[in-house]
């Protein structure tokens, strides 16, 4: 996709970089493709605000995309937007089921190519899933499944990809995430080849703050900036730094030790913290290695 630079008529113009999506085919969404979009402004069954900085945005459907492992033959008919996340669909009609699927678009994808979910693919191209024993090693792979059966977790955003580095002990691929972390997945996850589509997203800018009322992102305020009623950094006289660790308004610390605690933790290998804990060493010994 190419940039699409703004003329600076106005302020919020003058620096905003967008992504040129001529390329997309405008067409009728299909019924049974999209539902509604409910938004909850981060709040919960009770009302109470469990996800800061979310409300507002403009309405829009939630398109259905093919997570889960399912075996088809199709053929891609169209490129969509989707207001729901960063990389584009694509739209594939199903031979054998004679009916339209939202997937999601890969770089080197185009019009007229035939996709392939089936789990005994051992050949799989640009934009096919598979299982993750008949893909080679050294493979770039995306929408990997955590556990078999479950649907696509990983490496789902725009431009994001994972390595397939090795298969230990035919039971699990190691494979490496776009944050250095490496964790052990089972042989039996589907997992789809190539790289997310939009790989330029990163290089847009929003150029101005109503752009992200848009999308449904509330301002964020400093704690220091606050009164000592509505958080533990409020208060004191001038500008002060807080006076204690970093932690959130109801007083969680939130530097330091993770506190998520999730069933597949034991299989990570190196985590994205002790990577990020390398590079501030190597930035005083000069030596980094991965």
């Amino acid at each position: 996709m190419i940039l699409k630079p703004y003329n600076p008529t106005t302020s919020g113009t003058r620096f905003r970089i967008n992504i040129n999506y001529k390329k997309l085919l405008k067409t009728k969404l299909e019924k049974n493709l999209i539902t509604k979009n409910t938004k909850k402004g981060g709040r919960n069954n009770t009302g109470r605000i469990t996800v800061r900085h979310i409300g507002g945005g403009l309405k829009n459907r939630y398109r259905l995309i093919i997570f889960k492992r399912i075996s088809f033959i199709g053929i891609i008919t169209n490129f969509e937007y989707d207001p729901n996340r960063t990389s584009f669909l694509a739209k594939v009609f199903l031979k054998n089921l004679n009916i339209y699927k939202y997937i999601l678009a890969t770089e080197k994808m185009s019009l007229g190519d035939i996709i392939i979910y089936d789990s005994n693919l051992n050949e799989p191209q640009v934009g096919d899933s598979t299982l993750l024993k008949n893909i080679s090693s050294g493979s770039l792979i995306h929408n990997i499944e955590i556990k078999p059966n479950k649907g696509g977790q990983l490496a789902r955003s725009a431009g994001c990809f994972a390595y397939l580095l090795e298969k230990v002990d035919n039971k699990f691929a190691r494979i490496k995430l776009k944050s250095k972390e490496q964790r052990l997945v089972s042989l039996n996850c589907f997992a789809s080849i190539g790289i997310i589509s939009n790989s330029d997203h990163f290089l847009t800018k929003i150029g101005k703050a109503g752009k992200n009322r848009w999308l449904g992102i509330r301002p964020t305020v400093r704690g220091v900036a606050m009164n000592p009623i509505d958080h533990p950094h409020g208060g004191g006289q001038g500008k002060t730094s807080g006076g204690r660790p970093s932690v959130t308004p109801k007083g969680i610390l939130t530097k330091g030790v993770p506190t998520r605690k999730t069933p597949y933790s034991k299989f990570i290998l190196i985590s994205s913290r002790r990577v990020n804990l390398l590079k501030k060493k190597s930035t005083r010994t000069g030596k980094f290695s991965h």
